[in-house]
């Protein structure tokens, strides 16, 4: 690390020899002057970390100095170091904006922790939260190794997305990050083989030892904490909403909520909109909904909107669980809708239940492939989750979870899946029927590379529909992509590194589910 750069403005600086031997001993740079001029020509000669002043010096104070410091660096710490505690001129060195304020006589002691408070600070964050990650790494590796259930691989989930946001919050050493990454990549490559082996099982339990899925979370999770409310409770389904974004909101909606649990589940399989977010308005697995409601249901072949009928769905599920309960439903698919909707939100006041389906993250993420910008802005996980952050804060969302929240009703925030950044083309071969996604594909003569996909023979064990009688299902795991020879590297050059869905991966499948009341 390079030597911190001080400068120590004082006209009594000959008393203060013993602290800047003592902060010399300690591996810092000090330059020391007695008055605000020349600490102001001082400091414009040389590069300072940090700047000490003496609020009553000869010439100019304490306070002028400060201010001809500030015009030439805003960004610079300054110390205020003075013999008055007088009021008005610690609210002047306030409003001026220093670092941080010491009243004579000072010792070495109170130096060096205002120096660590403000230079070293983010250095012994970085430290901490690496040490701490070195150690967590191992307990990690661990777990991976063992023989996990769905219920660990939410935890194993849960700890790698923390870690993921201390280090970059840290700005932890990139070899760090990188050591995280390895890590992420291998629990995603064992997680597709639990996935591999044990989904089919799931959907044709032989005890209850399941976890909630999609089609199951609102007659096991929605819908109890609905019936169990007194008042209104709001369900908002943020399309596309990954767990760390979930995490970067949390503080933000926060202002407005407490978090009364903070759960995760499993979205079926693919892991994209079309069969996840109509599998939990149904309450029904997607052949189950080509059977029951054929007029409700297209394949992915048939031309039209894909999930045009959540409402009557979710409507039709109520009345086969048989549950009596008022609600409304709305989609939210541009800014305009939502501000209409921010509007009008005392009108829902009258149900039980008000479902709310959000599409912008949705939206980001296919722009992410469409729009130059949003490509160059969510340029990998950090700035996704930093444009999605951004977002929010300015949009008609924001507005509607303020206005549920000073109406004093339950809110819970889901999603339907995930997404993941794919950098890995995986080639496959199809005929002209076969789907566009890049990460799950159903059709007849597929040709694929085995290794990098989950194969669904009969898509009647999955609850898929069969659109042809030889039609397959596969699901490309971890970071890969399907990519066709033909116009091969154009295709993997445009796609790659993009935010896809549909296939398995942990930021696909495990999805937050957040129950908040207001404050």
């Amino acid at each position: 690390m390079s030597k911190i750069n001080i400068l120590w403005a004082d006209d009594e600086i000959d008393l203060l020899k013993p602290h800047l031997l003592y902060l010399q001993e300690k591996g810092y740079d000090v330059k020391a002057v007695t008055n605000g001029n020349d600490a102001v020509e001082e400091f414009g000669k040389d590069n300072y970390d940090i700047v000490f002043l003496d609020e009553n010096m000869p010439g100019i104070s304490g306070l002028e100095t400060l201010g001809k410091i500030k015009k030439m660096n805003q960004g610079v710490p300054v110390v205020m170091i003075t013999k008055s505690e007088e009021e008005t001129i610690m609210d002047d060195a306030i409003g001026s904006k220093i670092s941080d304020y010491l009243i004579k006589p000072v010792n070495p002691g109170q130096i060096l922790l205002s120096i660590k408070k403000n230079i070293d600070k983010n250095r012994l964050i970085s430290e901490k939260t690496t040490s701490k990650y070195q150690q967590d790494f191992r307990n990690i590796g661990m777990a991976l190794g063992g023989n996990l259930n769905y219920l660990e691989w939410n935890d194993v989930y849960k700890k790698l997305i923390y870690w993921e946001l201390e280090l970059e919050r840290s700005g932890g050493d990139s070899s760090m990050k990188e050591v995280f990454l390895m890590q992420k990549a291998e629990a995603n490559n064992i997680f597709a083989k639990f996935v591999e082996k044990t989904y089919l099982d799931w959907l044709h339990p032989k005890t209850a030892d399941v976890p909630v899925m999609s089609h199951t979370i609102m007659k096991n999770r929605i819908l109890p904490l609905v019936e169990k409310d007194a008042g209104t409770t709001y369900m908002i389904l943020i399309d596309n909403l990954r767990l760390d974004q979930w995490k970067v909101l949390q503080p933000i909606i926060e202002e407005s909520f407490k978090t009364e649990s903070e759960d995760s589940y499993y979205s079926i399989l693919p892991t994209c909109t079309q069969y996840a977010r109509n599998a939990i308005f149904a309450g029904l697995m997607p052949a189950e909904i080509e059977r029951l409601h054929p007029t409700l249901w297209l394949n992915d072949e048939e031309e039209g909107g894909k999930n045009m009928h959540e409402e009557e769905l979710l409507a039709a599920q109520l009345k086969r669980l048989g549950k009596s309960i008022k609600f409304s439903y709305n989609k939210v698919t541009n800014h305009e809708t939502g501000k209409r909707l921010a509007e009008s939100i005392h009108s829902l006041a009258g149900n039980k239940l008000n479902v709310i389906v959000y599409n912008f993250v949705d939206m980001l993420s296919h722009a992410r492939t469409e729009m130059e910008v949003i490509r160059e802005l969510a340029s990998d996980d950090a700035a996704y989750r930093s444009l999605t952050v951004s977002w929010f804060r300015h949009s008609p969302l924001h507005d509607i979870l303020k206005a549920i929240a000073a109406s004093k009703s339950r809110l819970i925030i889901t999603t339907d899946h995930g997404t993941i950044k794919v950098t890995d083309p995986s080639k496959i071969i199809g005929d002209k029927n076969t789907n566009t996604n890049l990460r799950y594909k159903q059709g007849k003569s597929l040709t694929y590379q085995a290794k990098d996909v989950f194969l669904v023979k009969n898509p009647a064990d999955a609850y898929l529909p069969r659109q042809h009688v030889s039609s397959v299902f596969v699901f490309v795991k971890e970071n890969k992509f399907f990519a066709y020879p033909n116009n091969y590297n154009y295709f993997v050059n445009y796609y790659k590194n993009t935010f896809q869905h549909g296939g398995i991966s942990l930021e696909e499948m495990i999805i937050p589910l957040v129950v908040l009341s207001p404050r």
